[in-house]
């Protein structure tokens, strides 16, 4: 297979100013080596890898953006291999040119190198990487840097060229002096205050974005005071002199290493430029792809507001203060809905109580109460009708069809259903493992899946006799020949029973007892309640031969254990959230799928 380069690429990139369209533009480049950039101990960074790339007739050095690495890991790319970069950057690094590839896509790897490229800069010839990028080596890092002149006024903006000059946020390090972004402010916080035996303060802190990565700024104080006022989400400024720090990950979810600390002499102004802007991007995950995600992990969706819900106040456990909340009803194309919860001021001033927009949310935190549910955080964003194809598809399938469709939700409670589609099997664990784990022992609840077997469930008290009204499921009292229900305040001639489940099940590591409520007992039984207690009253022994057919049956059971306090004596119960038939070609395929993993090669080692 032959390979056309574009002809003059590398020396076109050498001296095209930082407008230029050619770091938005499609050309074909031989990538000649890869590699990885040596990490100092003491700077906990992502990998990062340097390239050389070739046009075949000369050659350039480049840094592969981070989240391009997988390419090398995975060998995708190596020496020798042919990309089209859809999409660079640029920017002045300590007085050396750094460009940084953004998008690629692989053509093919030939056997050898095309063409006889040679360097346009001598300093190629002995590659190293440029100074004051966050993957600089050791010794760069442990050799003492020579202090550079602070400029003094406006932050510098432009280059010998007399053009616009910005670092990338990706390549901000704690080891550079001087530099300017240029980003869009996704996120903006509150002002928010505290007090401790150390005194009171405040702080606020801000998302910002451009096209190389996002980075977390925070203020606090009188620094707090003074640019507060500057920033406001949605625009774009030039920011310098802040303090570039470590990340401290427990307050912010960013893929970033370090974050930015603003100080007195911080320079914040606002961008009037109405080109080259950098645009919020997206990773959108369907909402049928949530089950995929991990608790308290962050995404991004784009959804239609099917239903909005009212205000309502909550007090928090940990500070015992009230907060307001509103619950947003998702859904999307993927005929699944799921519950948003607004948080604060979002959910007061939500103004769309009757209307169904399109909205995406970037950075929204994933929750596993009732199955799978999303919620806003601090630096989480939404853009209401946003002008975006995706938005576009999405209000044209809801207008069309998407308004008489059924949705299915994450909904670990709604148990009934035969199919496989609430088994994790991520979270599958024995009875001994469950046990061994002290699963449910801490103060919140934990879920887990297991594969296991009835070997007895308890016979009496299977039932208990319920309200008839619908959603109600209250028990009901015996009053004379009537049986009342204090909740709806009436009386019925006979109850609605419903099952109350607590049966001894076991796998190959142990035994365990399980409860589970209605729906579970109808999985089972195959049958109703009533049903059921018909029998039971008609004929005993036909009861006890139900009772005792069910028992060797394997399920798959979705569970959950929380820690229970019984006569002064703490112990951890087994819900059952869902229950599942086996799926024999379901479990033969995933039995399959474990013979391709590393623990099938390590079992027959």
């Amino acid at each position: 297979m032959s390979f056309n380069l574009t002809a003059n690429a590398c020396s076109h990139l050498t001296l095209a100013d930082m407008e230029d369209d050619i770091f938005q533009s499609p050309v074909t480049l031989q990538v000649l080596s890869t590699k990885k950039v040596p990490q100092s101990k003491s700077v906990q960074a992502q990998d990062r890898y340097r390239i050389i790339l070739s046009d075949g007739i000369h050659y350039i050095q480049a840094m592969l953006a981070t989240q391009l690495n997988t390419l090398v890991d995975e060998e995708t790319v190596t020496k020798n291999t042919v990309v089209i970069v859809e999409k660079m950057t640029c920017s002045i690094v300590q007085e050396r040119r750094l460009i940084v590839v953004l998008e690629v896509r692989v053509l093919g790897t030939p056997s050898e190198k095309i063409g006889s490229p040679i360097s346009l800069n001598k300093a190629d010839d002995t590659p190293a990487p440029a100074q004051g990028i966050s993957n600089a080596s050791t010794s760069e890092i442990s050799r003492p840097q020579q202090p550079q002149q602070k400029q003094s006024g406006q932050p510098q903006r432009t280059g010998s060229n007399g053009k616009s000059n910005w670092h990338p946020i990706e390549g901000l390090s704690p080891y550079q002096n001087t530099w300017t972004i240029k980003a869009r402010c996704t996120h903006k916080s509150d002002i928010k205050t505290w007090s401790n035996q150390r005194g009171e303060g405040k702080l606020f802190n801000v998302t910002l974005m451009d096209e190389t990565g996002e980075i977390r700024g925070t203020a606090f104080n009188t620094v707090a005071d003074d640019l507060y006022s500057k920033f406001e989400e949605g625009k774009v400024y030039y920011v310098s002199k802040a303090r570039v720090n470590l990340a401290k990950k427990m307050f912010s979810n960013l893929a970033n290493d370090y974050e930015l600390g603003f100080e007195r002499n911080t320079v914040v102004e606002e961008c009037l430029e109405t080109t080259g802007l950098p645009m919020v991007k997206y990773n959108f995950v369907p909402l049928a792809g949530l089950e995929d995600i991990a608790k308290d992990a962050t995404c991004d969706v784009i959804a239609i507001v099917k239903e909005v819900g009212t205000v309502s106040e909550i007090v928090s456990k940990a500070t015992s203060r009230a907060t307001k909340k509103r619950e947003l009803t998702l859904v999307d194309q993927s005929n699944y809905s799921v519950r948003l919860t607004l948080w604060g001021k979002q959910a007061e001033q939500y103004q769309h109580e009757n209307e169904q927009p399109v909205i995406a949310f970037k950075g929204v935190k994933v929750g596993d109460f009732g199955g799978r549910s999303l919620s806003m955080v601090s630096s989480s964003m939404m853009s209401v009708n946003p002008d975006m194809e995706e938005a576009f598809s999405l209000r044209g399938w809801y207008d069309n069809e998407g308004k008489e469709s059924t949705f299915q939700a994450h909904n670990r409670g709604s148990a009934a259903g035969g199919s496989a589609g609430g088994f994790n099997r991520s979270q599958i664990r024995s009875l001994l493992e469950v046990k061994e784990s002290e699963m449910g022992l801490s103060d919140k609840t934990e879920y887990f899946s297991t594969r296991a077997t009835i070997m007895h469930i308890k016979s009496d008290n299977i039932a208990y006799p319920a309200c008839q009204n619908e959603g109600c499921n209250k028990k009901v009292v015996e009053n004379g020949k009537q049986w009342r229900c204090e909740k709806c305040d009436q009386n019925f001639d006979s109850p609605s029973y419903r099952y109350i489940i607590s049966m001894a099940v076991a796998d190959w590591s142990g035994q365990a007892w399980l409860s589970g409520f209605n729906e579970v007992g109808q999985m089972i039984f195959d049958m109703s309640a009533d049903a059921l207690m018909a029998k039971k009253n008609e004929d005993d022994s036909h009861f006890n031969a139900i009772m005792h057919r069910v028992n060797g049956a394997t399920y798959n059971f979705s569970c959950r254990a929380k820690q229970d306090s019984y006569n002064d004596t703490v112990r951890v119960r087994y819900g059952i959230s869902r229950i599942n038939k086996l799926d024999y070609k379901e479990e033969c395929n995933a039995l399959l799928d474990l013979l391709n993993t590393p623990w099938a090669s390590r079992s027959v080692a």
